[in-house]
């Protein structure tokens, strides 16, 4: 009920007012069934664009982070989540990915739409990383189509670090199924699940039109950090005067 208080009422006319977004190929969703919507990840307001335009109830894999924050504020936060149709996922350890692949699965066993970010984390430059196979196992497990979707301008709109969105015209497009059960109770082959993957990266990339990097983006991240920080230790900021 509260999902659909916040999609219709509060949070779906704000986020229309503030984005503007115009959408395309929404006749590429299904209307009825289980699906999986694969899609790029540049912002923390994709979360709750995707839900706010679509007609059927979607539910994403997030962070485990949001829904364990202390306090008040941390109750309140995980309760939004979970109403807005945010399932918490554990992405530390090594079975982080079977957590994600066993909740995934249980929203399609009951036909309903998974909105997952192959990518596993946000773009922190607004470029599209190499996709996690977690995406294929799940699609053939569950045999569903694949619908890609791409979020276009919600980077500029408000890009990691930026709590406040600006005003900014965003585009939500979505591509037309992939079927992929031609390998159906392949799901144990790595090739077949990298393949499987590449090709719903492939499609979100010609949706979406953004610069590739055939790497994953956390390792980047962490490089980039690591970089950082150790230009910081070498040429430490002077302190002023």
């Amino acid at each position: 009920m509260f999902y659909y208080l916040l999609k219709y009422v509060v949070l779906g006319p704000l986020l229309r007012m503030v984005f503007r977004p115009r959408i395309e190929g929404l006749e590429h969703v299904p209307a009825a069934g289980a699906a999986i919507i694969a899609g790029n990840h540049l912002s923390f307001s994709d979360h709750f664009l995707m839900p706010a335009i679509l007609k059927r109830r979607i539910t994403f894999l997030a962070k485990a982070e949001y829904f364990t924050g202390p306090g008040l504020k941390g109750r309140l936060t995980a309760a939004f989540f979970r109403s807005a149709g945010q399932i918490p996922v554990d992405r530390s350890g090594k079975d982080a990915g079977q957590a994600a692949i066993r909740e995934g699965l249980g929203v399609l066993s009951k036909d309903e739409l998974l909105g997952i970010y192959p990518e596993g984390t946000r773009s922190h430059d607004g470029r599209l990383y190499k996709g996690k196979v977690g995406v294929a196992v799940m699609a053939l497990r569950a045999e569903v189509p694949v619908v890609p979707c791409a979020m276009i301008g919600t980077f500029e709109a408000q890009p990691p670090g930026k709590k406040i969105p600006k005003i900014h015209p965003v585009t939500i497009r979505f591509g037309e199924p992939l079927d992929f059960s031609r390998y159906a109770g392949m799901e144990g082959e790595k090739a077949i699940l990298r393949a499987i993957t590449d090709e719903i990266m492939y499609a979100i990339l010609a949706l979406s039109g953004q610069e590739y990097v055939d790497r994953y983006a956390a390792e980047v991240k962490a490089e980039e950090a690591a970089a950082a920080k150790e230009r910081a230790r070498r040429f430490p900021r002077l302190p002023r005067r």
